[in-house]
């Protein structure tokens, strides 16, 4: 892949796009040496290496600390060009967010970097299920952009709560219940009431309902990282933002759906015309067409059994 000349990056503030290298990543600060590494909201291709995810990037005066690794052992060099824009700083930890392919297939990478990688016991438990179908998926999808890619796996592993302090930097990871993933996390930095959210939270797009998430717990794992009050929220998918379009775009959604499939349910409605459950006050999210009605069906199936 042809490389951009690099370019001065320069400080600006919160939520001001930062240029991004090879036309791929925006980066945002969302406070010093803290950065959203935003990949593009589309399908998985050979372009982007399975790196349409947004990723975060923590500097400390002992290291650096990556959010999530990127989606092939490709995707994490690419990623890693533009952290080399942002930071001096060797990557010491890389920190798995959840059990989708661009929250740890780039782990192997960043190993040979010489990174420790930490994530929660149920998300590895969802990586190691779900790995094979994943590179099967990643091989039609990337498939030259595949190679060197292999399941690796966290070298920490934590069942609630991981505390991890690096230079001055003090760093949470908290793994409050499944959400899209079943080990779905967050990163909560308390000094600066900056959190990035892996999967818990999209912001632009409609978030995607599928076989392995839980609708239920989704809540009440966002309302965890709702309860921290942060001042800047770096989401999964999308770019940096403020909690209150967070909850508009993710929590109020996931409520409305759940709150409109029940009363299906209650009516004696099927799945097959759980699909006509009113969601347009959403249709302004990207994607919505593509995943609203499947969504419904889904969460149909998830709520007839609770």
């Amino acid at each position: 892949m042809m490389k951009t000349p690099l370019a001065l990056i320069t400080c600006v503030a919160a939520l001001l796009p930062l240029p991004a290298l090879a036309e791929l990543f925006t980066t945002h600060s969302a406070a010093p040496g803290i950065w959203a590494i935003e990949g593009p909201a589309e399908q998985r291709n050979p372009e982007n290496l399975a790196n349409n995810a947004t990723f975060g990037l923590i500097e400390t005066s002992e290291g650096a600390i990556l959010v999530d690794p990127g989606g092939t052992w490709a995707g994490a060099k690419l990623l890693d060009e533009t952290v080399q824009t942002l930071t001096n700083q060797p990557v010491k930890y890389v920190i798995n967010t959840g059990g989708q392919d661009h929250r740890w297939l780039g782990n192997g990478y960043w190993k040979d970097q010489g990174a420790t990688v930490i994530a929660s016991t149920a998300a590895v438990a969802d990586q190691t299920a779900r790995g094979s179908m994943q590179l099967s998926m990643l091989a039609q999808l990337v498939p030259d952009g595949l190679t060197g890619t292999a399941p690796s796996y966290a070298d920490i592993t934590f069942d609630d709560t991981y505390s991890l302090t690096l230079g001055e930097r003090q760093i949470e990871v908290r793994h409050p219940g499944a959400a899209h993933t079943p080990g779905d996390s967050f990163v909560w930095l308390p000094d600066s009431g900056v959190i990035f959210t892996g999967d818990i939270v999209y912001v632009g797009r409609i978030l995607g309902v599928m076989e392995f998430s839980d609708s239920a717990s989704w809540l009440h794992s966002f309302e965890a990282l709702a309860a921290l009050n942060p001042t800047a929220v770096i989401p999964g998918h999308g770019p940096l933002t403020t909690l209150d379009r967070a909850t508009a775009d993710t929590y109020d959604y996931l409520q409305n759906l759940r709150t409109q499939i029940a009363a299906h349910i209650d009516e004696g409605g099927d799945i097959i015309l759980s699909v006509e459950v009113e969601q347009s006050a959403f249709s302004y999210l990207d994607q919505f067409d593509a995943l609203a009605k499947r969504n419904a069906q889904t969460v149909y199936e998830q709520m007839e059994w609770e």
